[in-house]
């Protein structure tokens, strides 16, 4: 009898045991698929589900069954956020390894469909074609249409190798960048579920970034919405902002700014035109032949948004009907704040069409950043603060959360190893690994509390560097000086307080000072 109780008992016990024994412990069968989603120099507030008019639904529907961040933070500028994110370094050197790259040793299918561009440092080995089973990129900047010469400023690179205009398919009825780079993300994931691997999607759209190219019928469902100008648009957004609770009830609109075009300069042709493109000016004072022109402009820019929402979509679809959706880490993200810099080739096309090269004026970048104060490149919160949703059904049981944690894509890199189960190497080819900046992101994804960062860095350059310590945050403003900010209480960065406080302002500059030190020796 005593025997017969003992082994119940013991049976019992490993019953237990083996139930308990880590369920959320990631295995060999349950490794969750990733795919990161990156826009283009598109602000804040540019998508619904952060105050936008323009329509995003199928990121609204990842935010309403997902995570918003709202306090999380890129390094303002196309190529120094993709250097930090994929190397989860701030500044390294030839000892950098892509994350990429270790997923795919742990068995990964990893898939770049987009851009690329990092900083110089960044060695080859990091680079798509090294670290991607397949990659469908192109360097940093092209354009969204074929351009009429047949030919793309900077070609599309395959796996490696140089593409012609004319050897890219396309569905439709005419090439348009943002379809075909889903069209190659979609055959890659088939290519993941016939191999019966975990995956790695990196999708890296171009929208919004110039030249402001769209299809004609999209830019039609916003032709005329914007007739009613920045500033109305600007005070609309916020004020959704503040219901949708992204921001704190104290905070208050930055005012528009005025000549911010201190960084980067123009052509010195069609002087008239282009002196008025980083200049903000009462919406009401311009004529209605202007008006027209600058609703123009801005729908152009809502279409390219609206558009890769869409392909976005398309990605969503292929999940749900592959029954990939459930164990599937998305990330959705900009790589930086609205981007207000005049780099117009020319002036004779409106933008939209495949021979015109037209950017965003200055003013509409700054109704993309709202609530925040200046634009991508600067370590203000409108160049550094980018929306974030992440959504993955298995592990985010709580729907609809706003998160006020800080957050920086540094972090990534130690959030996709976790989920992955895969181990950061001491060593790596014969070379000892740089150690990660970032801390994993799980815990939040799990509604847990995190251990806040250590410290947050953004900002293009030491011109225009952030360092936010806590609550409270220094930047630099073009190299003419830096300013001290308490984010708890002043989020849009109104009051300078590096006057009133020169104490606090030496602390974190002393601070920021050791940090540097320390990662660069």
């Amino acid at each position: 009898m005593k025997t017969t109780t003992l082994l119940l008992i013991c049976l019992a016990f490993l019953g237990c045991a083996k139930t308990s024994q880590k369920p959320e412990e990631t295995t060999q069968e349950n490794r969750p698929n990733i795919v990161l989603i990156m826009g283009d120099d598109i602000g804040f507030s540019d998508i619904s589900c952060y105050g936008g008019e323009i329509p995003t639904p199928n990121l609204d529907q990842l935010a309403s069954q997902g995570i918003r961040f709202s306090q999380f933070y890129n390094m303002a500028k196309c190529e120094t956020t993709r250097t930090v994110m994929h190397t989860g370094l701030y500044q390294g050197n030839d000892q950098a390894i892509n994350f990429a790259q270790l997923l795919r040793d742990a068995g990964y299918y990893t898939a770049q469909s987009g851009k690329e561009h990092f900083k110089n440092w960044v060695p080859e080995h990091c680079y798509a074609k090294n670290v991607m089973d397949q990659s469908f990129t192109f360097w940093a900047t092209n354009e969204f249409f074929i351009p009429p010469g047949g030919e793309f400023e900077r070609p599309f690179i395959l796996n490696g190798d140089t593409l012609k205009a004319s050897e890219i398919p396309f569905k439709g009825k005419e090439f348009y960048k943002t379809d075909v780079i889903t069209d190659y993300a979609i055959k890659y994931l088939e290519e993941a579920k016939q191999k019966e691997k975990p995956f790695l999607l990196y999708l890296p759209y171009h929208a919004a970034h110039y030249p402001l190219q769209a299809p004609e019928e999209e830019i039609a469902k916003f032709r005329g919405k914007y007739k009613k100008g920045w500033d109305k648009i600007r005070k609309e957004r916020f004020e959704r902002i503040k219901t949708l609770g992204l921001i704190p009830e104290q905070a208050r609109l930055s005012p528009p700014e005025g000549n911010i075009n201190k960084f980067r300069g123009h052509k010195k042709d069609n002087l008239e035109i282009r002196g008025k493109i980083p200049l903000y000016r009462p919406w009401e004072t311009l004529s209605e032949e202007e008006q027209d022109e600058l609703d123009l402009e801005m729908s152009v820019f809502a279409a390219m948004v609206h558009r890769m929402d869409k392909n976005i979509g398309r990605v969503i679809q292929w999940l749900e009907e592959n029954d990939k959706r459930e164990n599937t880490l998305i990330l959705y993200l900009s790589d930086n704040g609205s981007c207000p810099y005049d780099s117009n080739k020319d002036f004779d096309h409106p933008p939209g069409t495949p021979d015109s090269y037209r950017t965003l004026s200055a003013a509409w970048a700054n109704a993309g950043n709202t609530p925040f104060r200046y634009f991508k490149q600067y370590g203000h919160e409108g160049g550094s603060h980018t929306h974030l949703i992440a959504n993955w059904p298995s592990v985010i049981k709580e729907k609809g959360v706003i998160s006020d944690q800080p957050g920086h894509l540094v972090d990534f890199y130690p959030t996709f190893l976790e989920a992955a189960g895969v181990q950061y190497p001491e060593n790596y080819k014969g070379k000892s690994t740089l150690p990660l900046h970032g801390t994993s992101l799980m815990p939040i994804f799990k509604g847990e509390t995190r251990t806040p960062p250590k410290q947050i860095i953004s900002g293009f350059t030491e011109r225009f560097r952030m360092y936010r310590k806590g609550d409270w945050k220094i930047v630099n403003l073009n190299g003419e000086g830096w300013e001290l900010y308490h984010l708890a209480k002043d989020p849009t960065e109104l009051n300078n307080l590096a006057p009133t406080n020169p104490e606090k302002l030496k602390e974190l500059l002393e601070s920021y000072e050791a940090w540097k030190l320390e990662v660069e020796s």
